[in-house]
Order: C-alpha cells, then sequence, then structure tokens
C-alpha cells in the first residue's frame, strides 16, 4: 500500500465559494454565473455580540473565495465576519483564502488629513492580511493608492465601462447628441475617473470645484466647464449621505444645468440619503449592486442599479485559473 509514496500527488485543488451577511444576494448572482454553490458558512453571535464562524465542510486544500462587501449599518460586524471567516478558513488548511469585497470600507480615511487621525484604510488592510487573506479582489477603491497599503496581491476592478454603456444605451434610446451631454466631476479628485467616462461616452468633462468644511458637508465654490443647457452626469465613487451631492446638484441646476443624472458604484445611502436624492433636481441616481438597495429599481424610486456580479465572477474565474485579470474590463484599472 506504500508503493506510491513517493509519485506525484495528483491535485485536489477545488473551488470553493463562500458569503457573510453583507450582500449576499450580489454573492448568489456570482455563484449562479459561475455555476457554483455558495457553500455553507455558519455565523452565528454569541450574546455578548461576539461573532462565531465555522465552516461546515472540509476546506483542506481548497481555493477559497469569501465574497463580502463591508458594508450597511452594522459594518464593523461585517468586517468581523470576514477577518473570521478568513482565519477559520487558514486553520482548517485551506490552500488559499482571497477576499472578494465590492466594498471596502474605511477608505476614506486613507491618509492623515490633520493631526493625530488614523490611516483606517491601512490598518484595515493589515487585518486582512494578518487574519490570513492571500490575495483580494475589489471594485472602485475611494483612492487607487490603497492598492499599495498590502503586500499581497489585489486585482482592483471599477465600474466605470459599466456606466459608460449604460449612458452610451440611454443617449440612443434618448435620442441625445452627444454634444449636449457632459460628465462632471462632483471634485478636483474625481477628474481622472470622470474624464475616462467622458471619454466612453465621447462628451465633454466638467469639474465641481469645492471646499468641505467639516465630514458630510461641503459647498460648491464654481464649476469649471460649459453646463449651460446641457445634460449632465455627475459621477462619483460613493454616495453617503448626500448631503454633498445633493449641495453640487442643486449648483449645478442653477447655473443653466438642462438634466441631471448622476452615478456612483457604491450607494451606501446612510442616514436621509434616500430621502435628499428623491428630492433632488435630477432624474435618476444609478448605483451597482455592490451594495444592496431595498428601494432601487421600485416605482416612483429615483434609485436604479447595475450588476456587478459578470465583472466580480470573471476575476474570480481568472484569479482561480492563473490568467490575466487585466482581459476584464476594467481590470487593473488605474483611476
Amino acid at each position: 500500500m506504500y508503493e506510491n509514496l513517493h509519485a506525484p500527488m495528483p491535485a485536489y485543488k477545488e473551488i470553493k465559494l463562500y458569503t457573510g451577511n453583507g450582500n449576499r444576494e450580489l454573492a448568489q448572482k456570482i455563484a449562479d454565473i459561475l455555476h457554483l454553490e455558495l457553500s455553507g458558512l455558519k455565523i452565528e453571535k454569541f450574546a455578548n455580540g461576539e461573532i462565531y464562524c465555522r465552516f461546515e465542510e472540509s476546506v483542506r486544500g481548497d481555493e477559497v473565495f469569501i465574497i463580502q462587501s463591508i458594508t450597511g449599518s452594522n459594518v464593523n460586524d461585517i468586517l468581523m465576519e470576514l477577518l473570521i471567516a478568513a482565519d477559520a478558513a487558514k486553520r482548517a488548511s485551506a490552500a488559499s483564502v482571497t477576499a472578494v469585497i465590492p466594498h471596502y470600507a474605511y477608505a476614506r480615511q486613507d491618509r492623515k488629513a490633520a493631526p493625530r487621525e488614523p490611516i483606517t484604510a491601512r490598518l484595515v488592510a493589515n487585518l486582512l492580511e494578518t487574519s490570513g487573506v492571500d490575495r483580494v479582489i475589489t471594485l472602485d477603491l475611494h483612492q487607487g493608492q490603497i492598492q499599495g497599503f498590502f503586500d499581497i496581491p489585489v486585482t482592483h476592478l471599477t465600474a466605470l465601462d459599466l456606466f459608460g454603456q449604460y449612458y452610451n444605451d440611454l443617449a440612443e434610446e434618448k435620442g441625445w447628441n452627444t454634444d449636449e451631454m457632459v460628465v462632471v466631476s462632483p471634485d478636483a479628485g474625481r477628474a481622472k475617473a470622470a474624464k475616462k467616462l467622458a471619454d466612453m461616452i465621447g462628451c465633454n468633462l466638467a469639474i465641481a470645484a469645492k471646499g468641505r468644511p467639516k465630514h458630510n458637508v461641503s459647498e460648491v465654490l464654481a464649476v469649471i466647464g460649459d453646463i449651460k443647457d446641457k445634460i449632465c452626469i455627475v459621477n462619483d465613487d460613493m454616495i453617503d449621505t448626500a448631503g454633498t451631492l445633493c449641495g453640487s446638484v442643486k449648483e449645478l441646476k442653477k447655473q443653466g444645468a438642462r438634466e441631471i443624472y448622476v452615478c456612483a458604484t457604491h450607494g451606501i445611502f446612510s442616514g436621509p440619503a434616500i430621502e435628499r436624492l428623491q428630492e433632488a433636481p435630477i432624474e435618476e441616481c444609478c448605483v451597482t449592486d455592490a451594495i444592496p438597495c431595498a428601494v432601487a429599481n421600485q416605482p416612483g424610486s429615483k434609485i436604479k442599479t447595475i450588476s456587478v456580479a459578470d465583472e466580480l465572477a470573471e476575476a474570480i474565474n481568472q484569479v482561480y485559473t492563473n490568467q490575466p485579470t487585466s482581459t476584464i474590463f476594467g481590470g487593473g484599472a488605474e483611476l
């Protein structure tokens, strides 16, 4: 029975998908595209609120992908679910652990903007690596340089191509001419990404110059570019309370914008965000399903969604089969 002991071992690496409570609907879409089952991950809480995770099957020697958007009113619990699940997978001898993070939380704190501030984007990166994550697949980081906070591979995807296709299709449907359209960057920091979206659509770019007296509050000082009688498409990476966005939209309307459309990869929609968007002078707000939104696509709602499931599923497949992710639209994008 020991005669083949030194023969080459067969390849047993199997792909397995898991998810926590961050965005189960998106995780199921990804699993369906890949023709895989979402495997069993038991998540419970102790009486004092501590989180417990356990894989209900063996993951020894498997390639484990944990799909978890770090978002929601219980964002810290969601982050802990991911960290604990990664630790459990490593301790169960998984061959590798890939964290698929459609929304990377704490990314807004990516530098010290004032004395005695933390850099939580780096802190979360350190926590993920310490927990046993071997690589990360994520979508539209708040700042592209956050990739440099990791010492493990990071596949950074973007939804810009999806938005470009969405507005090209909308322009064809409504009979818009690209000369009457303009992409508006909400601030100078988003100008590079907004320029890429403008190039995809084939229209001009405008930039809203603003000041930010405190968190979640801003004031538009000027708009650089021609927006008078134009169909404006305001693009950002996230919408949180929508206070900043709605202030910019009102200023665009004052300066003569004809119609205003808003798009963002991550619709966080904290507090009064939905109500503000419903009352704002916009035609619609288009976000991805990287973060779940119960009111999206409902009758009377200005919130529309497009899915990033195909893009994330392809990235998972390329990573698992050791193929380049640069072939994915937006793969390795420099935003």
